[in-house]
């Protein structure tokens, strides 16, 4: 089936690994959004909050998946949060994948950073609902991350 996934990522120290992974993953009938070009993201960072919002919630649109790729410092972030918070709130199966031991444009990799789904506590109706986290090196991700989506799809009824 096709598949549209949003990627949520820090941009400013994981465009280059976050870019590389997706990259991977996109074919004829995989599309992704929440990748732009370094102009496009300096403009819109310039915005205001609502406006800013307004442009996550469109890139949103048309998605079944959100894919959130875990670097040195993604937990926490204004929005990080808020696209996995639009993300959850949407229905969107969501992921999470390590990309610190990807290595970068020179050759280096990071630290593992926090998961950032810890930060929330997610429900459906009564119950709460625990997003998987992979490792893109250990867990084979240039292989496994179509299943990874696929299932997150699957879990969200999508």
């Amino acid at each position: 089936m096709a598949r549209h996934a949003f990627f949520s990522f820090r941009y400013k120290n994981d465009n280059w690994r976050a870019a590389n992974v997706r990259g991977s993953w996109l074919t004829k009938d995989r599309e992704a959004s929440g990748f732009f070009d370094s102009a496009k993201w300096e403009e819109v960072k310039r915005k205001k909050d609502a406006d800013i919002e307004a442009w996550i919630d469109g890139q949103l649109k048309g998605t079944s998946v959100t894919v959130v790729l875990i670097g040195s410092d993604t937990a926490g972030k204004k929005w990080i949060n808020y696209e996995i918070e639009a993300s959850h709130k949407k229905g969107n199966g969501m992921l999470g994948i390590y990309i610190h031991k990807k290595k970068d444009n020179k050759g280096n990799t990071s630290v593992k950073g926090k998961n950032p789904f810890d930060n929330f506590t997610f429900k459906k109706g009564d119950r709460v609902i625990n997003y998987p986290v992979y490792d893109w090196v250990g867990d084979d991700g240039y292989n496994n991350m179509g299943k990874w989506i696929e299932d997150a799809a699957k879990a969200a009824g999508k």
